[in-house]
């Protein structure tokens, strides 16, 4: 059973729920800085809600320089698989398909923002 507050992130914020690996490759391959939010078993796993919560708020004060969806339960654990992060609840980014850093577990604000800061600033690798 998903949380209420990260069903919140769909419902009321509109990110997308992605269900498979071809909608999570459609939404991380496009133009542009993508985060996958992986929340895992939030019944067994209390730190869910909190990143649920905070997520949003990193997507304002970033000022929609990266955008974000839900991994759902249905893929999140060939997500974990394919990316390398296992601790949940993660942030994953990406780049244009590329992964370019993940935040696993929750944070604290500042060190949100540092990273997230380090991130998003990485340079498309060369082709």
């Amino acid at each position: 059973m998903t949380h209420p507050l990260v069903t919140r992130l769909t419902t009321e914020l509109g990110w997308r729920n992605l269900t498979d690996m071809t909608g999570i490759a459609e939404f991380i391959e496009a133009p542009g800085v993508h985060v996958l939010f992986v929340p895992g078993d939030a019944s067994r796993n209390l730190e869910t809600p909190d990143v649920a919560v905070i997520l949003p708020e990193l997507h304002m004060a970033f000022q929609g320089r990266f955008d974000c969806a839900v991994v759902d339960d249905a893929v999140e654990a060939e997500v974990r698989e394919r990316s390398g992060v296992f601790k949940t609840p993660s942030l994953i980014f990406y780049r244009e398909g590329e992964l370019i850093g993940a935040i696993p577990k929750v944070r604290d604000w500042s060190e949100y923002v540092q990273r997230i800061s380090q991130i998003t600033a990485q340079p498309i690798a060369a082709e």
